[in-house]
């Protein structure tokens, strides 16, 4: 017999709805349509299944025996399910669980860090793992529940769920470095200059991005270091051996101590923001739901 389809389905909760009242009437006045109707669907019910369910009489309704016996299994159905949706409202609710993220350095350090102790408070019974990794990772085939990238670089295939507003960049050094170098005017003026250039984790050269005015610049920087670690090129223009190109919140800190200053301050260059990224092929996990939420409801990113 083919699958039933969703009204058909719905006709089953009409024919347990009926059997509890013991009345068309009393059961058409319940789900808020005409006996008429009712009727109608008990007909449809036992066209599909070939089967009389229900003796009506002028007074009362009662199952037959192919009514009785649909009537039990249709009852242990539901029991089971109302089972499964207990389970999965419970894990929703942090009884329960655990998720293991992938997330890009940068993001661990803006994102995960500070919502911490708040996801631990609230969902004390989740085991949260998560690995820093640059690189970008097939969290499916690596075994990763979800992870953590730019929300441009995230395939297709993917379910993409924004976690932040776009980032701003801004390029950075030393003021022992800016004394000596001088202050760029414009993006160009970076070909003069040593800046620390970027591996991204796909493996390219970045490009340093700059807009004004709606005048956009993308300047191919020189410089003798190529890092992949932002850490270690906060360290080198720390050190005085040039310029830096960084999430601006990771920049303040260092700028409200007095070792960084923002070069090119009036030049804006917004990229796109963090996306917790998983499997579209998959239903997702409840750890994962609950630290998405905890980020969208913390905003440590604003």
């Amino acid at each position: 017999m083919p699958a039933f389809s969703p009204n058909e389905l719905s006709d089953l909760t009409v024919f347990l709805t009926i059997l509890r009242c013991r009345s068309f009437r009393k059961a058409a006045d319940q789900i808020d349509v005409t006996t008429s109707a009712l009727s109608h669907r008990i007909r449809r019910l036992e066209e599909r299944l070939g089967a009389r369910l229900l003796n009506r009489t002028s007074r009362s309704v009662a199952p037959t025996a192919a009514g009785t016996a649909l009537a039990e299994k249709i009852a242990a159905g539901l029991d089971l399910i109302n089972a499964g949706l207990d389970d999965l409202r419970n894990l929703n609710n942090g009884a329960a669980g655990s998720v293991r993220i992938n997330v890009m350095r940068d993001a661990a350090t803006l994102l995960i860090y500070p919502i911490l102790p708040i996801f631990a408070e609230r969902f004390p019974h989740i085991e949260l793992e998560i690995t820093v990794d640059d690189h970008f990772v097939d969290v499916t085939a690596e075994g990763f529940d979800a992870g953590i990238r730019y929300s441009g670089t995230i395939p297709e295939d993917m379910i993409a769920a924004p976690l932040s507003p776009e980032l701003k960049w801004v390029a950075a050094a030393s003021p022992n470095y800016l004394a000596r170098k001088g202050h760029p005017q414009t993006p160009d003026d970076l070909l003069e200059h040593q800046c620390v250039r970027i591996r991204t984790g796909r493996g390219q050269l970045c490009k340093w991005e700059f807009e004004r005015d709606g005048d956009r610049r993308q300047i191919d920087v020189r410089g003798p270091f190529i890092s992949g670690d932002t850490a270690l090129s906060i360290r080198a223009a720390l050190d005085g051996l040039g310029l830096c190109y960084i999430l601006e919140k990771l920049a303040l800190p260092y700028v409200a101590e007095g070792r960084l200053e923002i070069a090119l301050a009036d030049w804006a260059s917004l990229g796109p923001g963090y996306a917790m990224y998983y499997s579209s092929r998959h239903q997702v996990p409840p750890g994962v739901r609950a630290l998405i939420e905890v980020i969208r409801e913390t905003r440590p990113l604003g």
